[in-house]
Protein backbone atom coordinates (compact mmCIF):
# COMPACT_ATOMS: atom_id res chain seq x y z
CA UNK A 1 0.00 0.00 0.00
CA UNK A 2 0.97 3.45 -1.19
CA UNK A 3 0.50 6.21 0.74
CA UNK A 4 1.23 9.58 -1.86
CA UNK A 5 1.71 13.03 -0.20
CA UNK A 6 -1.36 14.20 -1.82
CA UNK A 7 -3.29 11.21 0.36
CA UNK A 8 -1.15 12.41 3.13
CA UNK A 9 -2.21 15.59 3.14
CA UNK A 10 -5.84 15.54 2.70
CA UNK A 11 -6.29 12.90 5.59
CA UNK A 12 -4.72 15.53 7.79
CA UNK A 13 -7.03 18.46 6.53
CA UNK A 14 -9.43 15.43 7.65
CA UNK A 15 -7.75 15.04 11.21
CA UNK A 16 -6.47 16.46 14.33
CA UNK A 17 -3.62 15.42 15.12
CA UNK A 18 -4.34 12.10 13.10
CA UNK A 19 -7.61 11.39 14.67
CA UNK A 20 -10.51 12.01 13.09
CA UNK A 21 -13.64 13.83 14.85
CA UNK A 22 -15.95 13.92 12.01
CA UNK A 23 -19.72 14.79 12.29
CA UNK A 24 -21.69 12.17 9.68
CA UNK A 25 -24.42 14.27 8.02
CA UNK A 26 -25.01 12.63 4.93
CA UNK A 27 -28.16 10.92 5.57
CA UNK A 28 -31.15 11.19 3.02
CA UNK A 29 -33.47 8.58 3.83
CA UNK A 30 -32.96 8.26 7.03
CA UNK A 31 -33.36 11.83 7.71
CA UNK A 32 -36.58 12.28 5.90
CA UNK A 33 -38.26 9.30 7.67
CA UNK A 34 -36.85 11.33 11.05
CA UNK A 35 -38.24 14.70 10.19
CA UNK A 36 -41.69 13.09 8.63
CA UNK A 37 -42.44 11.75 12.43
CA UNK A 38 -43.20 15.19 13.24
CA UNK A 39 -45.17 16.66 10.04
CA UNK A 40 -48.01 15.21 8.10
CA UNK A 41 -46.19 16.63 4.66
CA UNK A 42 -43.08 14.86 2.85
CA UNK A 43 -40.10 17.07 3.98
CA UNK A 44 -38.79 19.33 1.52
CA UNK A 45 -35.77 19.69 -0.97
CA UNK A 46 -35.28 23.07 1.19
CA UNK A 47 -35.80 21.88 4.48
CA UNK A 48 -33.26 18.62 4.44
CA UNK A 49 -31.00 21.29 2.80
CA UNK A 50 -31.61 24.03 5.73
CA UNK A 51 -31.44 21.71 8.31
CA UNK A 52 -27.83 20.88 6.90
CA UNK A 53 -26.53 24.11 6.51
CA UNK A 54 -27.80 24.93 10.09
CA UNK A 55 -25.63 21.92 11.77
CA UNK A 56 -22.48 22.53 9.47
CA UNK A 57 -23.14 26.41 10.29
CA UNK A 58 -22.69 25.59 14.30
CA UNK A 59 -21.08 22.27 14.64
CA UNK A 60 -17.89 22.07 12.36
CA UNK A 61 -16.37 24.90 14.33
CA UNK A 62 -16.03 21.31 16.72
CA UNK A 63 -15.39 18.94 14.63
CA UNK A 64 -11.96 18.28 12.31
CA UNK A 65 -14.31 17.43 9.07
CA UNK A 66 -17.95 16.88 8.15
CA UNK A 67 -19.07 14.06 5.90
CA UNK A 68 -22.57 15.58 3.47
CA UNK A 69 -23.97 13.99 0.86
CA UNK A 70 -23.65 15.74 -2.66
CA UNK A 71 -27.69 15.09 -3.41
CA UNK A 72 -28.95 17.67 -0.07
CA UNK A 73 -25.30 18.81 1.28
CA UNK A 74 -23.43 20.63 -0.87
CA UNK A 75 -24.95 24.57 0.40
CA UNK A 76 -23.82 23.00 3.89
CA UNK A 77 -20.49 22.19 2.43
CA UNK A 78 -20.18 25.85 1.32
CA UNK A 79 -20.50 27.30 5.50
CA UNK A 80 -18.36 24.67 6.74
CA UNK A 81 -15.86 26.37 9.14
CA UNK A 82 -12.88 25.52 8.42
CA UNK A 83 -13.80 21.44 8.48
CA UNK A 84 -12.31 18.75 5.97
CA UNK A 85 -14.74 17.81 3.46
CA UNK A 86 -15.57 14.18 2.51
CA UNK A 87 -18.61 13.56 0.24
CA UNK A 88 -20.66 10.11 -0.15
CA UNK A 89 -20.67 8.61 -3.59
CA UNK A 90 -23.29 6.02 -3.15
CA UNK A 91 -27.31 6.12 -3.94
CA UNK A 92 -28.84 5.66 -0.26
CA UNK A 93 -30.94 2.79 1.03
CA UNK A 94 -30.80 -0.63 -1.08
CA UNK A 95 -33.64 -2.70 -2.60
CA UNK A 96 -35.53 -4.41 0.44
CA UNK A 97 -37.10 -6.79 -2.26
CA UNK A 98 -33.99 -8.50 -2.34
CA UNK A 99 -31.43 -9.96 0.49
CA UNK A 100 -28.58 -8.80 -2.06
CA UNK A 101 -27.85 -5.35 -1.38
CA UNK A 102 -26.08 -4.53 -4.23
CA UNK A 103 -24.18 -1.08 -4.10
CA UNK A 104 -24.80 1.73 -6.57
CA UNK A 105 -23.21 5.24 -7.09
CA UNK A 106 -25.07 8.25 -7.21
CA UNK A 107 -25.08 8.31 -11.25
CA UNK A 108 -24.37 12.23 -11.91
CA UNK A 109 -21.41 11.79 -9.28
CA UNK A 110 -17.40 10.69 -9.95
CA UNK A 111 -14.72 10.85 -7.44
CA UNK A 112 -13.20 13.92 -10.16
CA UNK A 113 -16.87 15.82 -9.37
CA UNK A 114 -16.77 15.07 -6.20
CA UNK A 115 -13.57 16.57 -5.83
CA UNK A 116 -14.46 19.78 -8.03
CA UNK A 117 -16.97 20.39 -5.46
CA UNK A 118 -14.44 20.87 -2.56
CA UNK A 119 -14.42 16.89 -1.01
CA UNK A 120 -10.69 15.93 0.42
CA UNK A 121 -12.05 12.53 0.61
CA UNK A 122 -14.70 10.31 -1.12
CA UNK A 123 -17.03 7.90 1.44
CA UNK A 124 -18.93 4.80 0.13
CA UNK A 125 -21.48 2.61 1.86
CA UNK A 126 -21.33 -1.03 1.28
CA UNK A 127 -23.70 -3.36 3.29
CA UNK A 128 -21.90 -6.70 3.00
CA UNK A 129 -22.45 -10.15 4.41
CA UNK A 130 -19.41 -11.97 4.81
CA UNK A 131 -21.44 -14.96 4.90
CA UNK A 132 -23.80 -14.43 1.74
CA UNK A 133 -23.72 -15.44 -1.64
CA UNK A 134 -20.42 -15.68 -3.16
CA UNK A 135 -21.46 -14.39 -6.31
CA UNK A 136 -23.20 -11.22 -4.85
CA UNK A 137 -20.11 -10.67 -2.73
CA UNK A 138 -17.76 -11.18 -5.35
CA UNK A 139 -19.88 -8.01 -7.43
CA UNK A 140 -19.82 -6.21 -4.65
CA UNK A 141 -16.07 -6.76 -3.73
CA UNK A 142 -15.30 -5.98 -7.89
CA UNK A 143 -17.71 -2.88 -7.35
CA UNK A 144 -14.85 -1.38 -4.60
CA UNK A 145 -11.75 -1.97 -7.04
CA UNK A 146 -13.51 0.27 -9.16
CA UNK A 147 -14.13 3.15 -6.48
CA UNK A 148 -10.63 2.31 -5.37
CA UNK A 149 -8.93 2.68 -8.55
CA UNK A 150 -11.02 6.34 -9.05
CA UNK A 151 -9.95 7.47 -5.65
CA UNK A 152 -6.39 6.60 -6.70
CA UNK A 153 -6.11 8.42 -10.31
CA UNK A 154 -7.66 11.64 -8.25
CA UNK A 155 -4.94 11.55 -5.25
CA UNK A 156 -8.23 11.35 -2.78
CA UNK A 157 -8.54 9.28 0.33
CA UNK A 158 -10.86 6.57 0.11
CA UNK A 159 -13.24 5.82 3.11
CA UNK A 160 -14.97 2.78 2.91
CA UNK A 161 -18.32 2.35 5.71
CA UNK A 162 -19.29 -1.39 5.54
CA UNK A 163 -22.39 -2.03 7.35
CA UNK A 164 -22.78 -5.66 7.79
CA UNK A 165 -26.17 -7.69 7.83
CA UNK A 166 -27.09 -11.56 7.83
CA UNK A 167 -29.32 -12.73 4.32
CA UNK A 168 -31.09 -14.88 6.95
CA UNK A 169 -31.26 -12.78 9.66
CA UNK A 170 -34.47 -9.86 9.25
CA UNK A 171 -33.44 -7.39 12.32
CA UNK A 172 -29.90 -6.41 13.06
CA UNK A 173 -31.32 -5.48 16.29
CA UNK A 174 -31.90 -8.71 17.59
CA UNK A 175 -29.97 -11.36 19.67
CA UNK A 176 -29.70 -13.85 16.69
CA UNK A 177 -27.53 -11.04 14.65
CA UNK A 178 -26.11 -9.92 18.50
CA UNK A 179 -24.68 -13.51 18.48
CA UNK A 180 -23.02 -13.26 15.22
CA UNK A 181 -21.99 -9.51 14.97
CA UNK A 182 -18.46 -9.89 15.98
CA UNK A 183 -18.23 -12.51 13.36
CA UNK A 184 -19.66 -10.72 10.38
CA UNK A 185 -17.88 -7.01 11.44
CA UNK A 186 -14.54 -8.40 11.43
CA UNK A 187 -14.29 -10.79 9.33
CA UNK A 188 -16.01 -7.92 6.75
CA UNK A 189 -12.62 -5.91 7.55
CA UNK A 190 -10.56 -8.54 6.72
CA UNK A 191 -11.91 -8.98 3.37
CA UNK A 192 -11.50 -4.97 2.55
CA UNK A 193 -7.72 -4.75 4.20
CA UNK A 194 -6.72 -5.85 0.97
CA UNK A 195 -4.71 -3.44 -1.12
CA UNK A 196 -6.52 -4.17 -4.29
CA UNK A 197 -9.09 -2.43 -3.13
CA UNK A 198 -7.71 0.98 -2.49
CA UNK A 199 -8.80 1.74 0.77
CA UNK A 200 -7.46 4.22 2.95
CA UNK A 201 -9.50 4.11 5.80
CA UNK A 202 -12.69 1.60 7.33
CA UNK A 203 -15.87 3.48 8.73
CA UNK A 204 -17.01 0.38 10.65
CA UNK A 205 -19.58 -0.57 13.14
CA UNK A 206 -18.91 -1.13 16.66
CA UNK A 207 -18.49 -5.11 17.10
CA UNK A 208 -21.16 -6.21 19.64
CA UNK A 209 -24.45 -4.68 20.26
CA UNK A 210 -24.12 -2.92 23.58
CA UNK A 211 -27.27 -3.27 24.84
CA UNK A 212 -26.54 -6.37 25.08
CA UNK A 213 -23.05 -6.02 26.90
CA UNK A 214 -23.00 -7.32 30.88
CA UNK A 215 -22.79 -4.07 32.34
CA UNK A 216 -24.23 -2.08 29.73
CA UNK A 217 -27.42 -3.65 30.01
CA UNK A 218 -30.54 -4.45 32.79
CA UNK A 219 -31.85 -6.92 29.36
CA UNK A 220 -30.52 -10.20 28.07
CA UNK A 221 -27.31 -10.90 28.21
CA UNK A 222 -25.38 -12.32 24.95
CA UNK A 223 -21.74 -10.85 25.89
CA UNK A 224 -19.97 -11.53 29.04
CA UNK A 225 -18.16 -8.16 29.10
CA UNK A 226 -14.77 -10.15 28.76
CA UNK A 227 -16.50 -11.47 25.21
CA UNK A 228 -17.43 -7.82 24.05
CA UNK A 229 -13.69 -7.13 24.90
CA UNK A 230 -12.60 -9.53 22.73
CA UNK A 231 -14.42 -9.06 20.01
CA UNK A 232 -12.92 -4.90 19.77
CA UNK A 233 -9.28 -7.41 20.32
CA UNK A 234 -10.26 -9.13 17.41
CA UNK A 235 -10.98 -5.97 15.29
CA UNK A 236 -8.12 -4.26 15.84
CA UNK A 237 -6.59 -7.41 14.98
CA UNK A 238 -8.55 -7.52 11.63
CA UNK A 239 -6.58 -5.03 10.03
CA UNK A 240 -4.00 -2.93 9.55
CA UNK A 241 -5.68 0.08 8.11
CA UNK A 242 -6.84 3.44 9.61
CA UNK A 243 -10.40 2.74 11.49
CA UNK A 244 -13.09 5.00 12.73
CA UNK A 245 -16.48 3.92 14.63
CA UNK A 246 -19.89 4.93 12.96
CA UNK A 247 -22.40 5.71 15.97
CA UNK A 248 -25.00 3.77 14.56
CA UNK A 249 -27.83 6.14 16.03
CA UNK A 250 -26.91 5.37 19.20
CA UNK A 251 -27.37 7.83 22.14
CA UNK A 252 -24.37 10.37 22.79
CA UNK A 253 -23.79 8.93 26.47
CA UNK A 254 -23.63 5.49 25.45
CA UNK A 255 -21.44 5.97 22.58
CA UNK A 256 -18.56 7.94 24.72
CA UNK A 257 -18.93 4.76 27.17
CA UNK A 258 -18.93 2.04 24.17
CA UNK A 259 -15.40 3.85 22.99
CA UNK A 260 -13.93 4.37 26.52
CA UNK A 261 -14.36 0.15 26.68
CA UNK A 262 -13.27 0.13 23.39
CA UNK A 263 -10.02 1.59 24.04
CA UNK A 264 -9.43 -0.04 27.19
CA UNK A 265 -10.53 -3.36 25.47
CA UNK A 266 -7.30 -2.91 22.96
CA UNK A 267 -8.92 -1.13 19.82
CA UNK A 268 -6.78 1.36 18.72
CA UNK A 269 -9.15 3.01 16.35
CA UNK A 270 -8.73 6.28 14.71
CA UNK A 271 -11.90 8.38 15.60
CA UNK A 272 -15.65 8.32 15.00
CA UNK A 273 -17.81 9.60 11.95
CA UNK A 274 -20.60 10.58 14.12
CA UNK A 275 -23.81 11.35 12.88
CA UNK A 276 -27.05 11.27 14.88
CA UNK A 277 -25.70 10.60 18.58
CA UNK A 278 -24.51 14.46 17.99
CA UNK A 279 -27.62 16.27 15.80
CA UNK A 280 -30.71 13.87 16.32
CA UNK A 281 -32.38 16.28 18.29
CA UNK A 282 -32.31 19.02 16.30
CA UNK A 283 -34.16 17.52 13.65
CA UNK A 284 -37.89 17.31 16.16
CA UNK A 285 -36.97 21.01 17.07
CA UNK A 286 -36.36 22.58 13.96
CA UNK A 287 -40.10 20.88 12.48
CA UNK A 288 -41.62 22.07 15.13
CA UNK A 289 -40.23 25.63 16.52
CA UNK A 290 -38.33 26.47 13.24
CA UNK A 291 -35.07 27.90 12.19
CA UNK A 292 -33.79 30.11 15.44
CA UNK A 293 -34.64 27.21 17.43
CA UNK A 294 -32.59 24.48 15.77
CA UNK A 295 -29.95 26.99 15.81
CA UNK A 296 -30.41 27.39 19.38
CA UNK A 297 -29.85 23.73 20.11
CA UNK A 298 -27.16 23.65 18.35
CA UNK A 299 -25.35 25.70 20.16
CA UNK A 300 -26.13 24.25 23.01
CA UNK A 301 -27.29 20.97 23.29
CA UNK A 302 -25.00 20.23 19.91
CA UNK A 303 -22.24 21.64 20.95
CA UNK A 304 -22.37 20.30 24.01
CA UNK A 305 -22.62 16.36 22.34
CA UNK A 306 -19.95 17.00 20.31
CA UNK A 307 -17.47 18.69 22.88
CA UNK A 308 -17.91 15.67 25.07
CA UNK A 309 -17.45 13.13 22.07
CA UNK A 310 -13.85 15.21 21.28
CA UNK A 311 -13.05 15.05 24.87
CA UNK A 312 -13.71 11.06 25.14
CA UNK A 313 -11.45 10.77 21.58
CA UNK A 314 -8.66 12.53 23.23
CA UNK A 315 -8.89 9.74 25.85
CA UNK A 316 -9.31 6.95 23.81
CA UNK A 317 -8.54 7.20 19.92
CA UNK A 318 -4.52 6.90 18.42
CA UNK A 319 -3.46 8.68 15.21
CA UNK A 320 -3.99 7.38 12.49
CA UNK A 321 -0.20 8.42 11.04
CA UNK A 322 0.78 5.43 13.85
CA UNK A 323 -0.65 2.71 11.21
CA UNK A 324 0.76 4.14 7.99
CA UNK A 325 4.37 4.83 8.96
CA UNK A 326 6.01 2.03 7.67
CA UNK A 327 4.01 3.18 4.14
CA UNK A 328 6.08 4.56 1.37
CA UNK A 329 5.39 7.51 1.13
CA UNK A 330 5.86 9.29 -2.69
Amino acid sequence: MVLTQEKRRLLEKLSCDGVISALAFDQRGALKRMMANYQTEEPSVEQIEQLKVLVSEELTPYASSILLDPEYGLPASKVRDNAGLLLAYERTGYDATTVSRLPDCLVEWSAKRLKEEGADAVKFLLYYDVDGDEYVNFQKQTYIERIGAECKAESMPFFLEILTYDENIIDNESVAFAKVKPHKVNEAMKVFSDDRFGIDVLKVEIPVNMKYVEGFTDGEVVYTKEEAAKAFKDQEAASHLPYIYLSAGVSAKLFQETLVFAAESGAKFNGVLCGRATWAGSVQVYIEKGEAAAREWLRTQGRKNIEELNETLTQTAKSWSEKVVELSIV
